[in-house]
């Protein structure tokens, strides 16, 4: 199957980039502080999808970014000639958004498609490794084609090879999700995923979708996101081991570009001693 792997995520912008994370908002950074640390995230994240050489890997921005200062910011990756294009959504609800940039991608399994299959992945997910987006993409290949997943395929895509139907997620904190991928032939959209006012989270609202439709499911590790500060303390503990075990696993993807923000901002975590 031919892959992308789409990187979803706002252009950043002073005042308006994870501003849970700053003062103004109960966090414990400035505006600017709060803006470097987005876009160094954003960077590991772009670095590690262009690493994993399992797809062509594409950027879909906010409607109201910056494309300008976006293709500019792009310079600071480690490789921008293997970032294959930009594209900016037509927003609308987050469910909307998520949706164009499948939609962008598989084009209802058109023959113009730009892949066969699509995985998307937040721009705040500093932890991501190349081998998680490598297992991801080999478990939908397998389910792929799998007899369950040919079983349910929509059969709309023009394939010389049988293309089956399949999911991969990664799930984030608070039963959401920060990884997922899915194939042009596989029935399932993001109506009422991140938006609906019955109070199921993204990842259950997923897995009722997969369920119902009879979708092979797969998961892969944990990629959590940052958004609040009781996620960024989470975090910091997790890059430095990272930064360790670096030295004797070349495998891993050091977040060179988040850590030398926490460490010049001297971001550091720490947890309540017990009482005695």
């Amino acid at each position: 199957m031919r892959n992308a792997i789409v990187v979803f995520s706002k252009v950043p912008k002073l005042g308006k980039t994870k501003t849970r994370l700053t003062t103004e908002k109960g966090g414990i950074m400035t505006d600017e502080e709060a803006l470097a640390f987005y876009e160094g995230c954003v960077l590991d994240v772009i670095n590690v999808c262009t690493a994993a050489k399992s797809g062509d890997v594409w950027i879909c921005y906010n409607q109201d970014g910056d494309s300008e200062y976006l293709e500019s910011f792009l310079t600071r990756t480690a490789d921008r000639a293997q970032i294959r294009g930009t594209f900016a959504d037509k927003g609308g609800s987050f469910d909307d958004c998520i949706q164009y940039a499948a939609d962008y991608v598989l084009k209802n399994g058109a023959a113009d498609r730009i892949a066969d299959s699509v995985m998307i992945v937040g721009g705040d997910i500093p932890s991501l490794q190349p081998e998680m987006l490598q297992g991801a993409y080999a478990k939908m290949a397998k389910l792929a084609r799998s007899e369950a997943g040919l079983a349910v395929a929509t059969k709309t895509a023009q394939s010389d090879v049988p293309i089956g139907a399949a999911i991969v997620e990664g799930a984030c904190q608070e039963g959401g999700f920060s990884i997922i991928g899915f194939t042009c032939e596989t029935p399932f959209d993001f109506h009422k995923v991140f938006y609906n006012m019955d109070g199921i989270t993204a990842l259950d609202m997923l897995v009722a979708k997969a369920k119902d439709k009879n979708i092979p499911l797969a998961t892969v590790a944990m990629a959590p996101d940052v958004d609040i500060p009781i996620d960024l303390a989470s975090m910091i503990p997790v890059l430095k081991a990272l930064q360790l075990s670096a030295n004797y696993d070349d495998s891993v993807m050091v977040p060179i570009n988040t850590i030398e923000i926490m460490e010049k901002i001297g971001l550091e975590s720490c947890t309540t001693p017990p009482q005695r």
